[in-house]
């Protein structure tokens, strides 16, 4: 027998023997320790493959039954309250809104994998970073991370990787074990990176904002895609032999012919000789056209440092509105002098004591009548002050405030920057330019549609379901544009589409039938009373969760830990102070183990699918090895700085 097989059967035996453990060591059972023996039952029996919806929603039916008619309810109105539970569970779930975007990413998705895009940005970056140790790990990687954002399918990013990188690295001499981590690691960072379909089933389990979450998300995804990169780098240099540098002829890019003519006539830096070919474009028989578009790919870089550099201009000499504080305070001394000339107040004993002591000092010129109109009467006219002179607030005749000047820091940073278009255009060549070119024609499709789905949704423009429609029609144009769509591809992306949604909604249909048993049989009762009894501090709770959540990823997928247990541990989060958000990105850093954990390692078998014959899949287990413990490095660096996934949520929504 496999060790897969003695190791699933190992666990399941725990399992029963923990579950068997608990009920004899018990006084006297009661229905939360029925309601226990449920949730063991339904691991084994997903363990054992039985279908995972079907499974929740035939124990949740057996077991309400139960609970009903053990709380005196005669059989026949334990069916019906049974019948009545399920029909308002299934209703409760339909008409949860958030669960449309699901349908519309996975459908976007599966029409961006299919533009063909993955094979273009695959190539182009795999150039571009030629002369990074680990050039081709490094260049998956990337790929991974980009389509995880746009597509947000682990499956489809590691199958397609696993036949386009896979055998590109076996060829350059990579070691198997370091190819198929990077790719089943890369793959599965579609999990954590919005649009993650695992953060709008987490959404609509706990009650958090979905937007929250994918803002919470975004830079934890980018650290965690990071780590991966800075792991490959550093193997590459301490272990050369696994990840040998590609030779010179791999790292040419061959040129078009207009372009490869244009090279050979003028010499020099690309950005002068286009120029100067510009000027004399008669003479090289170029089409003026083709000089334009290379100028201004060439000119590109310089476009977005001039971009980023006046934003940064306008928000670093922004003008300093005064405070409310200084607003209210002058308010205050303006009234406290009126109402005292008008003879409505009198000035307490002791003199300006009391305002002085009390932190308020008399304007300066108060007693010259600066900015103080005179009695009723008196005939005289004092002089305006200052700040009556430069306008009310809010009155168009008042003076706007000039800009602050640049400071120190940002002349810094500007005159790094020019150092550095400097000298990327002093060794820009005409391959680097093909490649720039080549980059443009692979990312910035895929940059536009990731800036329109995930801005509109983290800036408010749009719902999470609104902006998967802006998605799903994005990836519908980039179908037709890359000449990629067809009646084929669009019954297959129709087809895999209703197949993904199906096997969520009947399992939020089946999760919420289960979760309704446990809580009438009073599990969700008994584990807090345990859980409390234990006198965790918020620390060792958080600890305590997501060691259980990482090792219930080695028998079970995200989607089953999401549904089945999640809804145990969300109401113990108020009782140790966590924010739901921030226990949401946890888990999500935490369930990339359930893709890349034997025995289940979904990840794995998806490379296996298509890997080489001599591959073997004890060899892919270890290579995902290093890459675990890279996750559990980020989930620690995520616990230790909150703000790494609190900051951006904190920013935009307060």
């Amino acid at each position: 027998m496999r060790r897969e097989l003695w190791f699933g059967f190992t666990l399941m035996g725990l399992i029963v023997a923990g579950t068997a453990w608990m009920a004899l060591s018990a006084d006297t059972l009661t229905n939360g320790h029925y309601g226990l023996m449920m949730l063991a039952l339904v691991v084994v029996a997903i363990m054992l493959g039985f279908p995972t919806a079907f499974t929740l929603m035939g124990m949740g039916i057996i077991f309400t039954y139960f609970a009903y008619h053990s709380g005196g309810q005669s059989a026949a109105g334990a069916v019906k309250q049974t019948l009545d539970l399920m029909v308002q569970r299934a209703f409760s779930v339909m008409s949860n809104d958030v669960l449309i975007s699901i349908p519309l990413f996975v459908f976007m998705g599966y029409l961006v994998e299919r533009a063909n895009l993955i094979e273009r940005l695959f190539k182009s970056l795999h150039l571009s970073l030629a002369r990074v140790p680990g050039s081709l790990a490094v260049a998956t990687l990337f790929t991974c991370a980009v389509f995880a954002t746009a597509t947000g399918i682990v499956g489809a990013v590691v199958t397609l990787m696993g036949l386009l990188a896979f055998p590109q690295m076996l060829k350059a001499g990579y070691d198997v074990r370091v190819s198929a981590g990077a790719i089943t690691a890369g793959g599965c960072l579609g999990i954590l990176i919005p649009p993650s379909v695992l953060l709008i089933v987490y959404g609509a389990t706990a009650g958090v904002s979905v937007v929250q979450l994918y803002a919470g998300a975004f830079f934890p995804g980018l650290m965690l895609a990071g780590l991966y990169v800075l792991y490959v780098i550093l193997l590459a240099k301490l272990r050369p032999h696994t990840m040998p540098p590609l030779p010179a002829e791999q790292r040419t890019v061959p040129l078009p012919p207009l372009t490869e003519r244009l090279a050979q006539a003028v010499r020099g830096a690309v950005l002068p000789a286009l120029l100067r070919a510009l000027k004399g474009r008669r003479n090289l028989g170029v089409p003026t056209g083709h000089l334009l578009r290379q100028l201004g790919i060439a000119l590109l870089p310089a476009l977005l440092f001039a971009v980023v550099a006046l934003l940064s201009w306008h928000v670093n000499t922004r003008p300093v509105a005064p405070t409310s504080e200084a607003v209210g305070l002058q308010s205050l001394e303006d009234e406290t002098a009126r109402v005292a000339d008008d003879g409505g107040l009198a000035e307490p004993p002791g003199g300006d004591a009391p305002l002085e002591r009390a932190g308020l000092a008399e304007p300066p010129g108060a007693a010259e009548g600066d900015g103080l109109q005179a009695p009723p009467g008196s005939g005289q006219q004092p002089e305006p002050s200052p700040v009556a002179a430069a306008g009310a607030p809010g009155d168009p005749a008042a003076a706007a405030p000039g800009r602050t000047p640049p400071t120190t820091g940002w002349w810094i940073g500007f005159g790094a920057g020019m150092a550095a278009l400097v000298a990327f255009y002093a060794v820009f060549t005409w391959q680097r330019l093909e490649i720039l070119r080549m980059l443009l024609a692979s990312f910035f499709p895929l940059l536009f549609l990731i800036l329109a789905v995930l801005g509109s949704i983290v800036f408010g423009l749009a719902t999470p379901t609104e902006a998967a429609g802006v998605g799903a029609f994005g990836g519908f144009l980039l179908a037709v544009a890359y000449r990629q769509f067809n009646w084929g591809v669009l019954k297959e992306s129709v087809f895999l589409t209703a197949k993904t949604t199906a096997m969520v909604c009947w399992l939020f249909v089946g999760s919420a039938i289960f979760s309704a048993a446990f809580a009438l049989l009073g599990g969700q009762e008994l584990v807090e009373r345990w859980v409390m009894s234990l006198n965790l501090s918020k620390t060792e709770f958080l600890i305590l969760s997501q060691v259980i959540i990482f090792l219930l990823g080695w028998p079970l997928e995200w989607t089953e830990i999401i549904v089945i247990f999640m809804p145990i541990f969300i109401p113990l989060l108020d009782n140790f102070g966590v924010d739901p958000l921030f226990f949401g990105l946890l888990v999500a850093l935490n369930l990339q183990t359930a893709f890349l954990s034997p025995p289940v390692a979904m990840s794995a078998f998806y490379l296996k699918g298509v890997s080489p014959p001599h591959v073997t899949l004890n060899q892919i287990f270890a290579g995902m090895l290093p890459f675990m413990g890279i996750q559990i490095v980020a989930i620690v660096l995520l616990y230790l700085f909150p703000a790494i996934g609190l900051w951006l949520p904190k920013v935009l929504y307060g």
